[in-house]
C-alpha cells in the first residue's frame, strides 16, 4: 500500500516537532517516532478502531493519534492530533 500524508496532516506533524524541541530538544525523536508510526501502518492499516470516522492509530512514543483512511491501495493521513485536547476540538477538526 502507498501511504500519503496530507498537507494538514503534514503540518500537524511540524507543529507537533516545533512543540517538542522547545520543550527540550525532542522535536527530532518526536519526528522519527511519529514517522515510525506512519511506516507501520505499510502493515498495520486496517486492525486499528474507528473514531470520527477514521481510523485512529495511537503514536506508540507520543500522546498523539494519527487519523486515516483508507482509498483502494493507499492509505491517506488525514490528522496527526495531540490527544491532550478536548475531544470536540478533535471531532470538528476531523469534520
Amino acid at each position: 500500500m502507498h501511504i500519503e500524508i496530507l498537507e494538514e496532516a503534514q503540518e500537524d506533524i511540524l507543529e507537533g516537532t516545533f512543540f517538542y524541541e522547545i520543550q527540550g530538544k525532542a522535536g527530532d525523536y518526536f519526528l522519527d517516532g511519529i514517522s515510525a508510526d506512519i511506516e507501520a501502518l505499510h502493515l498495520y492499516a486496517g486492525i486499528h478502531p474507528k473514531k470520527f470516522g477514521f481510523y485512529a492509530q495511537h503514536s506508540k512514543r507520543f500522546p498523539y493519534t494519527i487519523y486515516y483512511k483508507i482509498d483502494d491501495d493507499t492509505i491517506l493521513i488525514y490528522a496527526v492530533l495531540d490527544e491532550r485536547q478536548n475531544p470536540q476540538k478533535i471531532k470538528e477538526r476531523l469534520k
